[in-house]
């Protein structure tokens, strides 16, 4: 009942977010609205800041087709027609998405959402060609899009296309992070923040569709948790370097990097043993200055009784 209860309480949220005209949650895959323009939720996302993918729910699948084919053949809306197109990526039905999509830019020619979804769906197909000049066509459309991160989707492809030997920090995320045991940067603690945020994005995507080994990923998840170090979150640190370990990165500079990271942790959750007190002085200044009031007031005394006998 709980459970009923908070997936009930989420959709009635993101509904809420959707009718004030947030940014659709879709990070590759775009729907033509925040959920599917007939209601239908089709995944969710775990909290926090490590990429695990999305958790789809493929029971709802065939019903979105059937339903969207039909709400479109009802009203001509060709929101319906994009999202059922997206649906049936997630069914893995590329050559099918692909020609719908196809249909969709004839008949309405520089929508953004075709333009990413025909990019997606030609990449998941194995046509990285086609889908680097539909993904740059995307960010053509709209430069700002996911939160400014396509750059690293088009690098990616870029490097897919060139060869393993550009499987590199320097040219997927134009940075690196060093080769000693703790990572370094020359980037600001901001920079590195809009870094994350954009990898994270383009990875949380990725894989959900991309199952390990991966190469590419791979990498990523390694400097993304080579981010989360420089940040100072070395919990999630920690499960980057393990993604990473699983999507294929091995070597010597990945176990110093969590031995370190291991450390760190360590340190930071450490009990603090608080600070001994130095010793106060000021008691004993206080008598010594009373003692000399008291030898001067003495002084005087003596010498007025002095003056008084004299």
């Amino acid at each position: 009942m709980t459970v009923i209860l908070r997936t009930t309480m989420k959709r009635f949220i993101i509904l809420l977010l959707a009718l004030f005209c947030l940014n659709p949650v879709f990070a590759c895959l775009n729907s033509a609205s925040l959920m599917l323009k007939d209601g239908t939720f089709l995944y969710d996302d775990r909290e926090g800041n490590v990429p695990y993918g999305h958790e789809f729910y493929k029971d709802a699948f065939g019903y979105a087709i059937r339903q969207l084919d039909s709400l479109y053949k009802a009203t001509k809306d060709i929101d319906y027609l994009s999202d059922k197109g997206l649906v049936l990526i997630l069914t893995q039905d590329y050559d099918a998405a692909i020609r719908l999509f196809l249909e969709i830019e004839k008949s309405a020619p520089g929508r953004y959402a075709t333009a990413a979804n025909l990019g997606t769906a030609y990449e998941l197909s194995g046509q990285n060609d086609l889908a680097l000049q539909w993904i740059k066509k995307a960010v053509e459309i709209d430069p700002a899009s996911h939160s400014n991160s396509e750059w690293i989707h088009i690098n990616i492809l870029e490097a897919k296309i060139k060869g393993k030997q550009w499987y590199t920090s320097d040219f997927l995320l134009r940075t690196n992070f060093g080769a000693e045991a703790q990572p370094g940067t020359s980037l600001t603690p901001a920079a590195l923040q809009e870094l994350s945020d954009a990898l994270y994005y383009q990875l949380n995507e990725r894989i959900s569709f991309v199952k390990p080994p991966e190469k590419i990923v791979g990498q990523l998840l390694f400097d993304l948790g080579n981010i989360a170090f420089l940040l100072g979150n070395y919990e999630d640190a920690l499960a980057d370097y393990d993604l990473a370990d699983l999507y294929g990165y091995t070597g010597q500079l990945i176990d110093q990097r969590v031995a370190e990271t291991k450390k760190q942790l360590r340190q930071a959750n450490k009990p603090r043993t608080p600070k001994q007190a130095s010793p106060s002085y000021l008691p004993y200044i206080l008598v010594i200055l009373t003692l000399m009031i008291l030898l001067i007031l003495v002084k005087l005394l003596y010498k007025r009784k002095q003056q008084e006998h004299g």
